[in-house]
């Protein structure tokens, strides 16, 4: 009979492509991996690696059996649910992946409100963009991700998970304390024209969406500096480099020398979601994660 932890790592081993990266998505050393399919191998009487430059590749034989082994596991995982679901306790260990801001202003309340409504829950919080929190919700290593998408530019759900809008974020204009929109109750995009912009990276999802969102108000963006975290965007707008766009969520104090101004006639709202396995939407526990984000998005 074929061991079901040794199916694991196969699976894990095709998921990610390498050796390494399934040691690292199943939190066990590489010579663990190496050693459960050599086990399985001599199970099966068949070679389910091959040597590929630096790295491996599976046989014809490791993919069929890797495809059973995809759907054994995505049984289990229902099997486990609806039992935790008959005996209707929260319990286990729970991985989530946040983006950042969803990571600061809704981690700390939510994981509070989980610790003392369940206490035999561990949930662990880890930050991670949504490209790489849906991967790894989809392979098993994350059990929620808190992702977020734009009206105009939604995220797309991969097949196989499902989700919850937990609540909605606003996003303000940061702007240079001297600069002469500064004083304003409010700005349009389109008044911002010609200024240089301070965003997220190229290539970056909420990049993407900052240049559309500013084409489509007939502005052509142009982007001077860029920093993945909202603190430096914003002490590179305080120094009077340029403006920029800060979600209110997770926000914190604002520095000195930056005025936050929001945005009319085409205002600038994200929208956050709870993302989880089809498969295991009967788990109580995932309700409770969702349950208690959207509590700490209410607030």
């Amino acid at each position: 009979m074929l061991n079901l932890e040794r199916l694991r790592v196969l699976y894990a081993v095709a998921r990610h492509g390498s050796i390494s990266g399934a040691a690292e998505g199943l939190h066990v050393t590489t010579s663990a991996v190496s050693q459960q399919i050599g086990k399985l191998e001599r199970e099966t009487g068949q070679q389910l690696l091959t040597r590929n430059g630096r790295g491996v590749r599976l046989t014809d034989a490791a993919r069929v059996l890797a495809q059973h082994a995809g759907r054994i596991l995505s049984q289990m995982e229902a099997a486990e649910a609806d039992l935790e679901a008959h005996r209707g306790s929260v319990v286990g260990d729970l991985v989530i992946g946040a983006f950042p801001t969803a990571a600061r202003g809704l981690g700390p309340r939510a994981l509070s409100t989980l610790s003392r409504d369940h206490g035999r829950l561990r949930a662990s919080l880890y930050e991670m963009e949504p490209d790489e929190s849906l991967p790894r919700l989809r392979r098993g290593d994350v059990d929620v991700a808190i992702v977020t998408d734009w009206a105009n530019a939604p995220l797309a759900i991969p097949q196989g998970l499902a989700r919850s809008r937990l609540c909605d974020d606003v996003v303000d204009v940061a702007l240079p304390s001297d600069h002469p929109l500064a004083g304003n109750d409010a700005v349009e995009l389109r008044q911002l024209a010609g200024e240089s912009w301070i965003c997220w990276p190229k290539g970056a999802f909420c990049q993407e969406w900052l240049i559309l969102t500013l084409r489509a108000q007939g502005v052509e963006p142009r982007v001077t500096h860029t920093a993945a975290e909202h603190p430096t965007q914003l002490a590179l707008v305080a120094a009077g480099l340029g403006v920029a766009v800060t979600p209110r969520m997770g926000r914190g104090p604002v520095p000195g020398g930056v005025r936050v101004v929001p945005v009319v006639r085409a205002p600038l709202t994200r929208h956050v979601h709870a993302a989880w396995r089809a498969d295991a939407a009967g788990r109580p526990s995932i309700r409770a994660v969702v349950e208690a984000f959207q509590a700490a998005g209410a607030g």
